[in-house]
Parts: C-alpha cells; sequence; structure tokens
C-alpha cells in the first residue's frame, strides 16, 4: 500500500511546475519524505508569525494568502491552486511564517520538512532558479494589488475584483442569461479588495440598484461585466 501511495505521489510531483525536471529519484525522494495533509474550507493551514518547519505543495483546491494589519483587517496577497508552493518563504530564511494561508475550499497539500526542500534545492540548482522566478511573479502581483489598494477607490478596488473573478470563472458575464455567480460573502470580497466589510455593503448596493449584479446570501450574481468595468478607474 505504502508503494502504491509514494507512485500516485510522485506521478503528481512530476506534474508541478517547479519540479518539472527532476530525476525519477528525486521525485521518488521527495514522495517518501512528504506527508499527506487536508484541511476544510475555510481552515487555516497556518497563521503569520508561526515557526515554519515545512512547505506544502497544492493537490487539490485553492487557497488564500493573507497578511494581517494591526487594526484586524486583512489584505488578501495572492490565491494558489494545484501545483503551486506555499510556505516557501520562512522554511528558505528559518523566519517565522510571514503570511497567513487559509483554504478556499476542501483541501489537499502535501507536506515538505525544510531540511529535505533545502536539500533539494542545494542538490538542483535548476530548481533554485525556478523557484526565485516564481517568487518574482509574486512579488510582482502583490505590488500590482497595493498599488490598486493605495490609488484606487473603494468601488473602483471592489469592480475590479469582481471582474476578475468573473474572469477566472470562464465567462465575460454579457452572454449568460442568469449572469455570472460568484459563491464568495462580503467580509472575503471586503478582503480582496483591501476595504471594509460595510464599504462593499455599500457599493454592492449601488450596483444592484443601477442593475449590474444581483446580491444573494452569500453569493454576487454579476449580470452585467461590461457596466461593472465602468466603475474601475
Amino acid at each position: 500500500m505504502r508503494e502504491e501511495t509514494d507512485s500516485t505521489t510522485t506521478a503528481l510531483l512530476a506534474r508541478v511546475p517547479l519540479l518539472a525536471g527532476l530525476s525519477q529519484a528525486e521525485l521518488d525522494r521527495i514522495a517518501q519524505v512528504s506527508v499527506p495533509r487536508s484541511f476544510p474550507k475555510g481552515a487555516r493551514v497556518f497563521h503569520e508569525g508561526d515557526e515554519s518547519d515545512a512547505c506544502y505543495i497544492i493537490r487539490s483546491g485553492e487557497v488564500r494568502v493573507t497578511r494581517e494589519h494591526s487594526d484586524g483587517r486583512a489584505i488578501a496577497l495572492a490565491t494558489l491552486g494545484p501545483g503551486e508552493i506555499v510556505g516557501e518563504l520562512a522554511m528558505l530564511d528559518g523566519e517565522v511564517r510571514s503570511a497567513s494561508v487559509e483554504a478556499l475550499s476542501d483541501i489537499e497539500l502535501l507536506a515538505v520538512a525544510a531540511r529535505d526542500m533545502r536539500g533539494l534545492l542545494e542538490r538542483n540548482p535548476e530548481i533554485t532558479a525556478k523557484l526565485v522566478i516564481a517568487l518574482t511573479r509574486r512579488v510582482r502581483e502583490t505590488n500590482e494589488r497595493v498599488a490598486r489598494q493605495s490609488f484606487q477607490t473603494v468601488p473602483s478596488r471592489v469592480a475590479g475584483v469582481l471582474s476578475q473573478l468573473v474572469a477566472e470563472a470562464g465567462s465575460d458575464g454579457n452572454g449568460a442569461r442568469d449572469g455570472v455567480t460568484i459563491r464568495m460573502n462580503q467580509a472575503d470580497l471586503a478582503q480582496l479588495a483591501g476595504t471594509s466589510r460595510e464599504s462593499v455593503s455599500r457599493f454592492l448596493a449601488v450596483l444592484e440598484r443601477a442593475g449590474v449584479v444581483r446580491v444573494g446570501r452569500g453569493r454576487v450574481t454579476v449580470l452585467q461585466t461590461g457596466r461593472l468595468r465602468a466603475y474601475i478607474f
């Protein structure tokens, strides 16, 4: 049974972009030392400030990476899905966790101990280069998000978040008879937009009166994406 598990894990690792190009022996080594972990939707994988001893490869589902402000507000830094690695910063520099990670859905992860991952990087410089590129991409995305939150108005930020979520759903919203439904509560939308739930609620009420969206319990249905984009500036 253990051999079957390792074989399945190795096949998964071979599809992870960061690990592409590793030898079968290296993939087998990671599979042997990795530990499957699962978390239900809404659970915290780890908290900002926690001690770090492992990184995680996302097997299925999505997670959100957030930082908390001193006033209690949380700012979303990234949303990560299958094949991506989370928790690698503290693992690399030995410091505490720099952000929190929350499950956006039921998730399956592979935990790899810090010492094993560092050994992998030492033996495979090409993997280190890929990790640097991945981290750079995340820094760029974070910089763009911070810039939007610094220079855009609250309505513009919320409209931008809604437009992005519609795009990720694979539809422009205008051709769907019933619109595109985003299953997310207002507190989560506020977190993504870097604002308060009350501000999101007020702006959604404006959009609903204009016929751009329809608001329900734990969801927002975007009826007219084209008109929604007009609020982004």
